[in-house]
């Protein structure tokens, strides 16, 4: 049936099922990123931020245009996380800023809607590249103005849209020669096509699902016996033992129910046990799962099974009980000094820094850094997390320090939205190159040359980190293995690779240093240990004699060392 209008019910279901098929296919979109490091992807960061939005959207009561449009485009804005999730709440807030004084959307506005989004998305992105998400937006937004013309059904429309998208997509790897190499079409660009075919099986009215870990029969019973265990010498029975029985004909009836369950009472308790013509599901809590199975195996074969030891689990939860309240109670003094941070006179300046590693925070907080944000590779921040970070600084002038190339969108666009405080957001690409900075800052300076001085101590730092490959391909015709150990360097250049965390460090280090390097600053990650980082320090004093060497220690996950030479 063709669609000549999309009202603003039909909009609310079109995006909602967007969201849901962009996170149905995130894992595969990360799988698509040029560099093979576990960090936060691509596919992740742009589910966050729909998700953000669908939220919004999903408690829109009154449901017309206007409100679906601002709760797309409000909750992607505060929602947008990374480069590419950032770009995808520009695309959405440009479409929704043609659509939202109408009552009806047909194909010249959703035409219009598109140029409007490629608009606000380019120019969002201080210099556009090629070959990204952008260049399948332009695609599609130009195919849509040639659409108009030809038909005035919607779903023909948004379906030669989408065809269109792909083959941009498919061309992105000679846009760009690294997505060649690496033998993957752009990240971003597939996670926006995911989007629009979302969109177009919400418009036909098709139920977009998402895969989730299938529930247990015991699911419910385990949580309330772990939650009523204090001690390990109560849990009774040690193992959570699941399985079907796929049942031979005629050999189990009701009668032979009643038996086999006071045969399960016998061994364990918490028994589950429901049965049709053709399978038994069985749930118990026994030490002896041996004996339930063989007992099992006389009405048929056996398949799911699965056995729990539920006292390691009584373990783990108390682990995170325990970690859960020192959370607590961490947020309540973070809350109490914000309290009194907030009584106190308003101050001209003050600093915010996304950080990760208890190290680092030290570091920058030495450095007089007022708030931290909790983030970096493994998790970009959103905008609304750096909106978050700036309200608990009690300054006229906030400056904000992303530390990594995937976040600073997200600072310049927490930026826009701020009223009530001035936001400077130094581009730092780099933890080093964030410290660089704050020492640059001279408090008797203006904000105007202590922004050209921060940005300027940006270059005088070199960048190198240590982390490990999670799957196999080919960078800077450099062979990885999944599980090698990569060195990158500024801008993502690969720098060295191998099998050894140190020969790597000092690989990469010695295409960082030259001539007119004076210091070498190593901040080490949390799974190194003192005696390896001690080591590492004597090479590289035997190795460049003439450059100062200082080790700090980072905390920092997934990357072992993170490296600064200047």
């Amino acid at each position: 049936m063709a669609i000549r209008k999309i009202d603003a019910q039909l909009l609310k279901q079109a995006f909602l099922a967007a969201a849901k098929n962009l996170e149905k296919n995130k894992e595969w979109i990360n799988d698509l990123n040029v560099f093979p490091v576990p960090d936060g992807d691509t596919g992740t960061n742009m589910t966050l931020t729909i998700q953000s939005a669908a939220k919004e959207v999903s408690s829109v009561t009154d449901v017309t245009l206007a409100n679906v449009a601002k709760a797309i485009s409000s909750g992607s804005l505060r929602g947008a996380r990374g480069n590419s999730g950032v770009i995808l709440s520009q695309l959405l807030r440009g479409f929704t800023r043609e659509i939202r004084e109408s009552e009806e959307i047909n194909p010249a506005m959703v035409a219009n809607a598109f140029q409007r989004a490629v608009e606000t998305a380019y120019k969002a992105v201080i210099k556009p590249k090629e070959g990204t998400i952008l260049t399948v937006a332009r695609g599609m937004a130009d195919r849509a103005v040639e659409l108009v013309p030809e038909t005035s059904d919607l779903a023909e429309m948004l379906e030669a849209i989408i065809a269109r998208g792909d083959e941009v997509l498919a061309q992105t790897p000679e846009m760009l020669p690294v997505l060649k190499q690496a033998g993957v079409v752009d990240s971003g660009g597939q996670g926006l096509m995911q989007v629009m075919k979302g969109a177009l099986m919400g418009l036909r009215g098709e139920v977009v699902t998402v895969d989730e870990p299938a529930e247990t029969v015991d699911a419910a019973v385990r949580e309330r016996v772990l939650a009523d265990t204090h001690d390990l010498g109560e849990i009774k029975f040690g193992y959570c033992t699941e399985f079907i029985i796929n049942l031979e004909k005629g050999n189990f009836d009701d009668n032979e129910a009643v038996a086999f369950r006071e045969f399960l009472e016998g061994l364990g308790d918490s028994i589950v046990m429901v049965f049709d013509d053709d399978i038994v599901k069985v749930h118990v809590h026994t030490n002896d799962p041996g004996v339930v199975f063989t007992r099992a195996l006389t009405y048929g074969s056996l398949s799911r099974m699965k056995i729990d030891n539920m006292r390691e689990e009584h373990q783990e939860k108390l682990i995170k009980d325990a970690s859960r309240i020192a959370a607590e109670e961490k947020a309540a003094r973070e809350k109490e000094a914000a309290e009194k941070k907030a009584q106190e006179p308003r101050k001209p300046v003050g600093f915010v820094a996304v950080s990760i590693g208890e190290g680092l925070a030290e570091i920058f907080r030495g450095l007089n850094v007022d708030a931290l944000i909790e983030g970096g590779q493994t998790m970009n921040p959103s905008t609304e997390d750096v909106l978050a970070a700036v309200e608990k600084v009690n300054a006229d002038t906030v400056y904000i320090l992303p530390n990594n190339k995937n976040i600073i969108l997200a600072a310049e666009q927490a930026a826009k939205l701020e009223k009530e405080k001035q936001l400077v957001v130094i581009p730092s690409r780099t933890i080093p190159q964030g410290i660089a900075a704050m020492i640059a800052y001279s408090p008797v300076d203006d904000v105007e040359t202590n922004t050209e001085e921060m940005i300027a101590a940006l270059d005088d730092i070199h960048t190198g980190q240590v982390t490990y490959a999670v799957r196999n391909t080919m960078i800077d015709d450099k062979e990885i293995h999944e599980g090698d150990y990569m060195g990158l360097g500024d801008h993502s250049s690969l720098l060295a690779v191998g099998d050894s965390i140190e020969q790597v460090t000092l690989d990469m280090i010695g295409a960082m240093v030259d001539d007119a390097s004076e210091l070498i600053s190593i901040y080490t990650g949390a799974d190194v240990t003192e005696e390896d980082a001690g080591a590492l320090e004597e090479k590289l004093a035997e190795l460049f004699p003439d450059v100062e060497v200082e080790v700090n220690p980072g905390g920092q996950p997934i990357y072992y060392y993170i490296v600064s030479v200047e």
